[in-house]
Parts: C-alpha cells; sequence; structure tokens
C-alpha cells in the first residue's frame, strides 16, 4: 500500500539506497530550562527519560553506538547504515569544544553515516551552527527542534521557556548551511484546538521545514501535567480524537515535508497516567492509514496556497 504521506523512511532509503536506522544516544547534556539558566523544573509535559528509553548515559557515546548497531542487526537484517541520534535533553547546549567531541565520537563508528541533534531553538548560538554545518558539509546531519506549539500561547501554558519567534528565527539561521530541519511538534496540548495544530502545520508548511515529529501528549507522573490531570484541569485526546487530530494536521502540512513520527511511543506502565489507550503504537498508525484513506485525502491536500516547492 501507497502511504498517504511522506515517511521519513522513504526519504532515507532514496537518498541511501538502503534502509538507515536511527541509534538513540545520550551525552550527558543538560537543559537549561531545568538548570536555571532559563528557568527550573523543565517543561510541564517533561519526563526526559521516557523520550529516550533505551539510551544509556552510563557508557560512553562509542560504547553505545557499538552496543545498539549489534541490536539493530540481529533485528533487522538489513540494517547496515545508522544516524546517530543524540536525543536526550538539549544536545547543543555546550562550547563548540565540548559538542566536537562529542559529534566526534558519535561519528567514528564506521557505518555510521551522519547526526541527528536533539536541541532547543533558543541553543543554537551561531558558533554552535557554524560547527553543525562543518559536519554537513560530508555528513548527513538534521537539527531537531522541539517546538511543540506554533502558538506563545501555548508554549507559556507548557513552561516551554523559549517563543515561536525563536524558533522561526533559528531556522532561519539554519536555512542554507546543508543541515536538514526538523521540528517537534505535540497534539492534545492543554488549551489547543484541532485548528490550533492546523495552524501549526501551515506554519511548518510555510517555513519549508524538512521534517516533523509528531507526538500525543502523554501525562507522565512526577511531571506539571500530572497534578493539573489529577485536579480535572486538563482532558488528554482518545485514540479516534488523536486520529482526527493527525489527519487534520497532515492535510495541512506541505507534501515534501518528511514524516519522522506520527505517534509516541505508546507508553504504559507505572510512568504514564493518561491516555491508556489499550493500543499499539502500530494499530494506531493502521488507524491513521485508513482514516485519511476514508477521507480521500493525502499530505497536503488542504493546501490550495502552499509555497512553491
Amino acid at each position: 500500500m501507497v502511504s498517504r504521506y511522506y515517511p521519513f523512511s522513504r526519504f532515507l532509503r532514496k537518498r541511501f539506497g538502503a534502509p538507515v536506522y536511527k541509534i538513540p544516544l545520550d551525552a550527558g547534556f543538560s537543559c537549561p530550562n531545568r538548570d536555571g539558566t532559563i528557568g527550573r523544573g523543565g517543561c510541564a509535559f517533561c519526563y526526559n527519560p521516557s523520550f529516550g528509553p533505551f539510551a544509556d548515559r552510563a557508557l560512553p557515546i562509542d560504547k553505545q553506538i557499538a552496543v545498539w548497531a549489534s541490536r539493530l542487526r540481529r533485528r533487522h537484517r538489513n540494517a547496515v547504515k545508522f544516524l546517530a541520534y543524540l536525543q536526550n535533553y538539549t544536545n547543543t547546549y555546550g562550547p563548540p569544544a565540548q559538542l566536537e567531541r562529542i559529534y566526534d565520537a558519535a561519528l567514528a563508528h564506521p557505518d555510521v553515516i551522519g547526526l541527528a541533534i536533539g536541541t532547543r531553538p533558543d541553543c543554537v548560538p551561531d558558533p554552535v551552527l557554524d560547527l553543525i554545518e562543518s559536519y554537513a558539509a560530508t555528513r548527513h546531519v538534521w537539527l531537531e527542534y522541539g517546538l511543540q506549539s506554533i502558538h506563545n500561547r501555548t508554549l507559556v501554558r507548557i513552561n516551554r521557556g523559549h517563543t515561536a519567534e525563536q524558533f522561526m528565527d533559528a531556522v532561519c539561521r539554519t536555512r542554507g548551511r546543508g543541515i536538514f530541519v526538523c521540528a517537534h511538534v505535540i497534539l492534545g496540548l492543554p488549551g489547543e484546538t484541532p485548528a490550533d495544530a492546523v495552524a501549526t502545520a501551515r506554519a511548518l508548511t510555510e517555513l519549508r521545514l524538512d521534517g516533523v515529529k509528531i507526538h500525543h501528549l502523554q501525562v507522565l507522573r512526577g511531571t506539571p501535567l500530572a497534578a493539573a490531570y489529577q485536579n480535572g484541569g486538563l482532558e488528554v485526546l482518545a485514540p479516534a480524537e488523536y486520529v482526527r487530530w493527525v489527519c487534520d494536521f497532515l492535510e495541512h502540512l506541505g507534501p515534501r515535508i518528511t514524516i519522522h513520527r506520527l505517534v509516541g511511543d505508546v507508553l504504559d506502565g507505572d510512568l504514564l497516567v493518561a491516555p491508556r489507550w489499550r493500543l499499539t503504537k502500530s494499530e494506531m498508525l493502521r488507524r491513521i492509514e485508513r482514516e485519511l484513506e476514508r477521507r480521500g485525502t493525502v499530505q497536503g491536500s488542504a493546501l490550495t496556497d502552499r509555497p512553491p516547492d
């Protein structure tokens, strides 16, 4: 079946002639929204180990890569190329010399063809972008900016610690350097509506991003959102609602933007407060495909005024 959206896996296979798998890494970074530089406690939704549960900061970067490369090869016989994914916290938050040592270590494995660097849009000063640009001259490099929403009222509500304008500035300063740009968004954030999600999709289209990673809001124990949920001040999306939201989002997203993820890893167990969908991630993906098919729509089909390619 031909997908009704543009999956990242297709982009990578076309570019490299083979599947490429991400290796999640924890380089021991912190975050300015936790250490007091701009705030403490972090974002209202954030319990970071839940977003990178398999990375092991007790191991040096080269050992993490070796462990994961072996594991992925056992799971996928065609796993021959990898992206080193610096995932946990803010992976540009440090002086360029420190970043260079970490990025060099991540690229030292012969089968690692590039970097995916997760960061915040307020943590990419020009000297850091200059360093990352130097890698992009010979390697495949993504900067993954945590945006979550284009609406400043939402960013304030979730204690994000940066503005939509800072995100747009970071994207503009990254453009033209040979670096691919991905934005992370969360659907179902407090106070947001489907129309708000559509506005975020249209803003990313206007910025001509290269990729987007879509998550559903999950309320985790020990976070400010957990207290709000338990006090009745927060609602979460049911599976059918999320399917509708993400399909609306896709219809208003430019068709050349690669989709790195359509739904977050569906957590369960003691860490998760809500939502408890009792569905696998694979089933959610199938439901999204079926809904797009039912609508007769594809990624970008609602854009009559999209910018030229």
